[in-house]
Formats: C-alpha cells, structure tokens, sequence
C-alpha cells in the first residue's frame, strides 16, 4: 500500500462514518466527539505547564493493557500529566467519566496536518502505544520530532500486512518506534524476518492488570448474597450467540447453579428481553432494592459497565463471551481468580492465552449446550479435577506477571539518556 492509496482510505472512511451517522449510534458519538477536536484539545491543554506523555488506545480492551503501564508512569514521574487519546467511542464515552488520568481524548483522524497540529499541541516527551494501533502519520510525524515512541503489549501474526509483498507502508511504521515490547518470542521472530530489531520479549500487561484487581480484594456484599454459598456461574461480555448456548441451561435447571450474566452491550430492552426468558428467576442489578430477597434469584444480570472484572472473585466456573463471534473477550480476568473458563469454539485460537489454557485444559471451547453442560457437570460431580483445574489457572496468572516492570525498566532508561 503506498501513502496516496492510505491518505484516500482514510478520506473515504470518513465520509462512511459521516454517512452511517446518520443511524447508527455508535458512529455518530465517533464523529460528533472529532467536531472542532483539535481546538478543544488545544484550548483545554493551553495553560497546563507540566511536561506530557501521550498515551493512546483503540478501545476500552486496550486501556486495560495500557493501563498497567499508565499507573506505573505516574508513579514513577508523577510531575507528568498523561494525555490519554482512544479511537473508539466505546473506550472514550466509559473512562472519561471515571478521571482515571488527566486528560482524555478522542484521536482525531490521521492525517498529516492532524498528526503535526496534535503533536504541536500536546508536545508529548514521550508516546506509548498499546497493541495494534497503527497510524501512518502519527508515527512518522513523531520520528521527525525525535520523540521517544513505544508500542507494547504487541502480538504478531504472519497473515498481517506487515509480512506481505504489498506490506512497505506497514513496515515504516513499524521502523519509527523507538522499541516495541511484544507478547511472544514468536512476535519477535516474525519482526526481525522484516528487519525489524528494536525489539524485546515482555509479555502481555493484561497479566498485571487482572493481579492487580486479585489484590486489591474489591467486594460486592450484593452479589454474596446472590450466591448464597451456591456454585456460580459467570458469564461475562456475552453476544446473542452465547446467550443461545447458556439459556437452555438457565432453563432446564440441569444443575444447581446460580448465574451472573453481564451482556457485552447493556441496552435497556435487550436486558429486560433476557430477563423475561430466564423464567421469573432473574433480576437486575439495577433492580435491587433494600428489602430484596436476592436468595430467592437464580439470575443476577449486570446491567451497568466497570463490574465485571471484580465479579469474578465470586464465581466457581466461568464462561466469556465472543467465542462465537468477531473474537473471544478477556479470559484472562476469571483465569487470575482461579477456575474452569468456558467459551465458543469459532474464534478464540488467535488469542494466545485461550490457546494456552484450552492444551493445559483449564479452559473449554464449546460447540452448543450440550457440550457445554456435559463438561459443567464432569467438574462439578469430580472435586479433585475442579481443584486441579482452579491452582493450574492461578499458576498460569502468576508466571506471566511482570511485563509493567521490563517496560518501566526501559523508559527509565530513556529519560537518563541525554537527548
């Protein structure tokens, strides 16, 4: 791809994104939120003195990879503000209103004049990118600045552009990071097959991050009295198509669970619609009053955003969402608190610790309800393969930690060497 055919995919795109607008929520927050964006970004920026890092995500997955890194810089250089940019409404619209950093932006769309005016204006000493965003101008604006740029959490597969004939603006982007930290060796090789050298094995931050929420020990009396010292069953981000395996379950009642279900979308009607099919036994948390009986429940849905990765210290097996969709979600949350993950057996092989927890046998791609149900009940009627399963979860959680500190280890490094 040459830069004529990239500048005229990113003018088209915005075109459809201003078409599509027109109903579809989720593009109209994308293109309503880059209405007069640089002169908001440069307005709210204008008498803040302190040097700045530019951290930037995709969405609110990558946030949870970034974030690791982004707590541990703050500690570290805490006269630094962050300046924190996401391409995605689905990240932006959740952490801003939490004021997890300083400053919280959408990313304007990359062009050349966008890339030199945001650069200009927020006059970053240092930039982190977090797994696969790459944007041709962006980067190469910030080589011509000589701005340390740092791409982590990065995982590579063969069948990316980076490795095919066609693949050279691809490649130049990959040459303007200063160093990128990638998951697996197999990343690394990959990298340097196309020259690419500045490179160091560290690992995924999810690992950190999922630690760090185990540790900080965070509760929900609530849902403790949900559970009422029954085996729970989490489900979490779940699509219509994983809903289709778990309701004949919920249904039939083949097993003496209880059952906590966060959507991946929360919209009002379809929550209510899923209340309805699971047979006047569930409730919403939203629902919950003071004189709730919450015992009485078998099905606890969680209709607000930011709880899930908490909920699952209380669960005894889990299931995430995705499997049978555009990619399986966060395993590695239920996985750090210890049980049996189960997910949809179309599209998890891409995610390396799905992979590696499905041969270690601590995870479970399914097919339909009843493979699901088959192997629930094999685990729950045998206590010493449950058991075996919950310490080889944790096990795997422990061994991947440590990621935050190769990166730190390298940005203190940068920040001594003269310039």
């Amino acid at each position: 791809m040459g830069i004529a055919l990239y500048n005229t995919i990113i003018y088209l795109y915005k075109i459809l994104l201003n078409i599509v607008a027109l109903w579809h929520p989720k593009a109209k927050k994308f293109v309503k939120g880059r209405k007069g964006l640089l002169t908001h970004i440069e307005d709210t920026l204008a008498q803040e003195g302190s040097p700045r890092v530019w951290f930037h995500c995709a969405s609110l997955g990558e946030f949870e990879q970034a974030r690791p890194v982004l707590e541990a810089f703050k500690r570290q250089y805490p006269t630094y503000v962050v300046v924190l940019t996401f391409f995605s409404p689905s990240g932006y619209e959740v952490i801003k209103k939490k004021n997890l950093v300083d400053y919280t932006f959408y990313l304007p769309l990359d062009t050349a004049k966008n890339a030199q005016r945001l650069l200009t204006i927020v006059r970053p000493q240092m930039i982190f990118f977090v797994k696969y965003e790459f944007w041709y101008h962006y980067l190469t604006e910030a080589q011509r600045r000589h701005i340390p740029l740092l791409l982590f959490s990065a995982i590579f597969r063969s069948s990316q552009p980076f490795f095919q004939p066609y693949g050279q603006l691809h490649r130049t982007m990959l040459q303007c990071f200063t160093h990128i930290f990638v998951q697996n060796e197999h990343s690394r090789q990959l990298l340097a097959k196309i020259n690419i050298h500045q490179v160091s094995v560290s690992g995924d931050t999810r690992f950190d991050r999922v630690a760090t929420i185990e540790q900080q020990g965070k509760s929900f009396p609530l849902v403790e009295t949900f559970k009422n010292q029954q085996p729970l069953l989490i489900a979490g981000s779940t699509w219509e198509e994983d809903l289709k395996v778990l309701l004949p379950l919920i249904q039939q009642a083949r097993l003496p669970f209880k059952y906590v279900i966060a959507p991946h979308e929360i919209h009002k009607k379809k929550i209510i619609q899923l209340k309805n099919q699971c047979n006047n036994k569930a409730i919403r948390f939203s629902e919950i009053g003071e004189n709730t009986n919450l015992a009485t429940y078998d099905v606890l849905l969680i209709d607000n955003v930011g709880m899930l990765a908490t909920l699952y210290r209380y669960g005894d097996f889990a299931y995430v969402g995705g499997g049978f969709g555009k990619g399986l979600h966060n395993i590695l949350e239920p996985a750090t608190f210890g049980m049996p993950i189960f997910f949809g057996n179309k599209n998890y092989r891409k995610f390396q610790e799905a992979v590696e927890l499905t041969t270690q046998k601590v995870s479970f791609p399914i097919e339909d309800t009843k493979a699901l149900a088959t192997q629930l009940e094999a685990l729950y009627h045998h206590k010493k393969m449950y058991q075996q399963v919950v310490e080889h979860c944790k096990a795997y959680v422990k061994k991947q930690i440590g990621s935050t500190q190769k990166i730190m280890q390298f940005v203190a490094q940068l920040f001594t060497t003269p310039k």
